[in-house]
């Protein structure tokens, strides 16, 4: 194969494997939101129940007009209208995989922890990072110093590394919501039909794949970096 085809399978691969997991688990989200009547209440009455159930204290369940998501720092589950109101098994399996980061919390679950304590400087880190990256041969060249140039590219990297960190760190925190909390209490409890169980599993795995394609995005994006950084 030539280097012109293996570029060509490249620019075809990376964003089918970059889109593919969110186009599927948004097509599995999308295509079990239709309302059951057998199901006997919505996502929110299910969140609800479930902190009562579990005894987790202090944790909110609220609307939010964004995506579904669990907040640490306000100790809140917050669903979106299409699970907080309806009776579906796109909401009850949502809002059973973000009752388990709240249960992650109550339980001093250490990647959700690290998460959350990294999520706040990855931000700022990668924004400084950036700036830190372009400015460096500049602050190089007035010191003339190389040294001082590779230091800085060194420190600009680390800086931007923390986002693809965060990714990772999510990674096992949204599967183990998933398939080490949400699902157990789903069955066990009979929340939903056994018929239904593997459907669910479905969209708890799709509930866990929307954060693959930003792990493998943020590693794309600091694969970049490092390319400009070896050239330098």
């Amino acid at each position: 194969m030539t280097a012109a085809m293996h570029i060509v399978v490249l620019v075809i691969l990376i964003p089918l494997v970059l889109i593919a997991p969110s186009v599927w688990a948004r097509a599995t989200l999308r295509r079990n939101a239709m309302i059951r009547k057998d199901i006997p209440g919505t996502g929110g009455e299910l969140a609800r129940h479930l902190v009562k159930r579990f005894e987790v204290s202090g944790v909110a369940v609220e609307a939010t007009p964004g995506g579904d998501h669990y907040d640490p720092l306000a100790r809140a589950i917050r669903l979106s209208p299409a699970v907080m109101e309806n009776r579906s098994l796109t909401a009850v399996a949502s809002a059973a995989h973000e009752f388990g980061h709240a249960l992650q919390h109550a339980s001093g679950y250490r990647p959700l922890i690290w998460r959350t304590a990294l999520v706040r400087f990855a931000a700022t880190g990668e924004r400084l990072g950036s700036l830190l990256f372009v400015t460096a041969p500049v602050l190089g060249a007035l010191t003339r110093s190389p040294q001082v140039t590779l230091a800085l590219l060194l420190v600009a990297l680390v800086m931007m590394s923390m986002t693809v960190v965060v990714h990772l760190v999510t990674l096992p925190v949204e599967f183990d919501a998933s398939f080490g909390k949400a699902m157990p209490i789903l069955e066990a409890g009979n929340y939903v039909s056994g018929e239904d169980l593997a459907e669910v599993r479905r969209i708890l795995r799709a509930c866990a794949l929307t954060y693959v394609a930003a792990s493998l995005a943020s590693l794309l994006s600091l694969g970049r970096w490092l390319t400009v950084f070896i050239r330098r």
